[in-house]
């Protein structure tokens, strides 16, 4: 009977330390935490609709991916704007193509934090319709916070992924046209309020258009120097058809025109009609050559577009008027 009562002690033992080790092992159980861009996002509660559209345009998997990345992520409320200027109720209706190319858009290779932001050009991973070789460009603002393009404002910066770097905005980046990129660079304003002139064609609905256009855009500095050179009267008295065939001479198209693509003495006919040509010239620099033999340098180049390209220039062209 004692034999027997000791095997029944240590069965109980035996299954009392089962039942704890098990125990233990539940407790003890490893949650296996996802730090990718992807994972930060799915645990944040306003990126749902952001996460959303990375499964629905495969992207989710990529931006698991080794990287790194910087994602500038929209909050379900700027999806909800965004989608109420579109004819599509939810996320899942928007194209895919188009919903690709937009998430893209918010990409930037790298990981880049919020103090590495400079105001000028970044390339985003978005391609647009007119170039299948230069990826759009996005326009960053640091002078009062993070501005991108001219449109979405960083909200909450340097969320750190173990792949890359994410930062909160409050707009959705749409794929930016000429007059976009034209609008948010401030050393644009003069050309844009040009453009706007009373007497002028709708210039900034053609340059909202399909394209594509190479544009040739001359900063505040450029009229401010033709000002200058037209004293007394500036560019205030030049007359309207004038001011007109002026603006359409720094307008090429349909075309994309890259710097690579410049040549030495390349002769360059812009839109305006009658037509009238430039020249390249590449020595000591890209410039440009009017018909009244004035340089202008190229200071900027590829600010790609979805409908085409800008260059900076810092001389205002002059066709023979």
């Amino acid at each position: 009977m004692k034999n027997v009562s000791k095997i029944r002690n240590l069965a109980v033992i035996a299954l009392f330390a089962f039942m704890t080790v098990s125990c233990n092992d539940d407790d003890n159980t490893v949650v296996v935490v996802d730090n990718t861009i992807t994972g930060k996002a799915v645990a944040t509660a306003n990126l749902s609709i952001l996460v959303q559209a990375l499964t629905k345009a495969e992207l989710a998997t990529t931006l698991k991916g080794a990287g790194p990345f910087t994602v500038f992520a929209p909050t379900n409320e700027a999806f909800a704007a965004f989608l109420a200027t579109t004819p599509y109720a939810t996320i899942n209706d928007v194209p895919k193509e188009a919903l690709t190319q937009i998430l893209l858009n918010h990409v930037v290779t790298g990981a880049v934090k919020s103090t590495d932001l400079t105001t000028g050009y970044i390339k985003t991973l978005a391609k647009g319709t007119a170039s299948t070789t230069n990826t759009l460009s996005m326009y960053v603002n640091t002078s009062a916070g993070v501005k991108l393009n001219g449109i979405a404002t960083v909200t909450t910066p340097d969320i750190m992924a173990s792949n890359g770097v994410i930062h909160i905005v409050d707009k959705v980046i749409d794929l930016p046209t000429i007059v976009t990129h034209a609008a948010a660079n401030a050393n644009f304003s003069t050309l844009v309020s040009v453009l706007n002139r009373s007497g002028q064609p709708n210039f900034i609905t053609a340059l909202s258009a399909t394209g594509p256009f190479t544009v040739f855009a001359p900063t505040n500095a450029a009229f401010t120097s033709l000002d200058a050179e037209l004293a007394p009267g500036g560019i205030a008295g030049v007359s309207a058809a004038n001011l007109t065939k002026v603006l359409q001479y720094h307008v090429v198209s349909p075309a994309n025109v890259l710097a690579a693509s410049l040549t030495e003495g390349q002769i360059v006919t812009p839109i305006l009609t009658p037509a009238q040509t430039f020249t390249i010239q590449l020595t000591g620099g890209a410039k440009i050559k009017d018909a009244n033999n004035r340089i202008s340098n190229i200071i900027i180049v590829d600010v790609q577009c979805s409908n085409g390209v800008i260059h900076a220039i810092d001389k205002v062209l002059l066709p023979i008027l």
